[in-house]
């Protein structure tokens, strides 16, 4: 499946505007991580678009979240790291990450919501405005986007980032797609 394919299978599954964005932002961290570790981008962006794939049929049984998405990218054609890696990223399920990809999914899909929000609360709501140093100084308020959980996203030392690396990454792939993640 190429690229133009995962965006409509992800249109026809997800309706919700933020989900979507969330997806295109974890496609391009995941993206942007392959290529710094010589991993497949192509494959790594494609995960990160999909991983949420059966978030809106399963919001209301968060246990089965992520189970479903693997199980219908897997009827898709989409191969068992692929599969696996949308599976581990649910803390949920208690499964461990074992390969690069179940990692990177792993602390990629966190690491976005905390840029959103830091970049929301900058008087410019723009991810041009903010650094690694803005969001750093996120990072260490535990109070501040609760949901990006500072564990997940700490797990990037297991792919060889520091955490400001990590972050500046991560923030760079997202300014690369400012405008469509509308900020």
């Amino acid at each position: 499946m190429n690229r133009e394919e995962a965006c409509n299978l992800l249109k026809d599954k997800v309706k919700t505007d933020n989900l979507v964005k969330h997806s295109l932002a974890v496609s391009k961290v995941m993206e942007r991580m392959a290529e710094k570790l010589d991993e497949d981008k192509d494959k790594w962006e494609l995960v990160g678009l999909l991983h949420d794939i059966d978030y809106e049929e399963t919001k209301d049984n968060p246990e089965n979240h992520s189970l479903k998405g693997a199980e219908m990218l897997k009827e898709k054609g989409f191969d068992q790291e692929f599969c696996e890696a949308v599976k581990r990223h649910n803390d949920a399920h208690g499964l461990a990450r074992e390969s690069n990809m179940d990692k990177a999914l792993y602390c990629a899909d966190p690491v976005t919501g905390l840029i959103v929000a830091s970049a929301l609360i900058h008087p410019d709501k723009s991810l041009k405005s903010i650094d690694e140093e803005f969001i750093m100084n996120r990072y260490e308020e535990p109070s501040f986007a609760r949901g990006a959980k500072r564990s997940q996203i700490a797990m990037c030392h297991e792919l060889g980032f520091e955490l400001e690396e990590f972050i500046g990454l991560a923030l760079g792939a997202m300014q690369d797609i400012s405008d469509d993640l509308g900020l």
